[in-house]
């Protein structure tokens, strides 16, 4: 018939797949947590010094109020 889940969990196998690689998957998650910010400020900080290149003057910062007008 029909199987009951009210078991001694101590004789129980485990419920979840991987099980024992808990660390391993928050070591890899943390690093690439940390590697994408890495990525996301190099890419900020070229795009920013583009900006900086193409409006640092006053007529740069006219020109760009001139494209984007509030």
């Amino acid at each position: 018939m029909g199987s009951t889940w009210a078991v001694d969990l101590a004789n129980t196998g485990a419920v979840y797949p991987w099980q024992g690689y808990e660390l391993i998957m928050v070591i890899v998650a943390v690093a690439l947590w940390i590697l994408w910010h890495i990525i996301q400020l190099r890419e900020e900080k070229a795009e920013f010094a583009e900006d900086i290149q193409k409006y640092g003057s006053k007529e740069g910062i006219k020109k760009a109020l001139d494209e984007h007008p509030v």
